[in-house]
């Protein structure tokens, strides 16, 4: 059974920095972060390879995220800084069993879910 958590999520102000953790259990797969604001679809966020030299971000986040994975403790990470407002939503780590070379950016492309971790930006 494939099992993820995440942790790390809060209340910060625009331009600071957040760091989530998303531990994993079973086979290290290709991994994504997700979020969904209220009111709005899930959408790709970033997403990391297998063995992590593979990695691809939405243009949104592109700069000011960071994603990145230690396979040794099982954890796949979103650095993220100089956060907005429109950052703010659930983020969600996710994992693809069937990319190998690549990241795949929908939504049905994984098939492993957390439950989510709440970012929220202030103002």
């Amino acid at each position: 059974q494939v099992q993820l958590e995440e942790s790390g999520g809060g209340l910060v102000q625009a331009g600071d920095s957040l760091k989530l953790s998303c531990a994993f259990s079973g086979p290290r797969y290709a991994l994504g972060w997700f979020r969904q604001a209220p009111g709005k679809e899930r959408e790709f966020v970033a997403g990391i390879s297998r063995g992590g030299p593979i990695i691809k971000y939405a243009d949104s986040v592109k700069g000011r995220f960071t994603i990145s994975r230690d396979n040794a403790v099982n954890t796949v990470y979103l650095a993220m800084n100089s956060l907005k407002p429109e950052d703010t939503g659930v983020y969600y780590c996710a994992a693809d069993s069937v990319a190998l070379f690549e990241i795949r950016d929908r939504e049905s492309n994984y098939d492993y879910w957390g439950q989510g971790t709440q970012v929220t930006v202030s103002s």
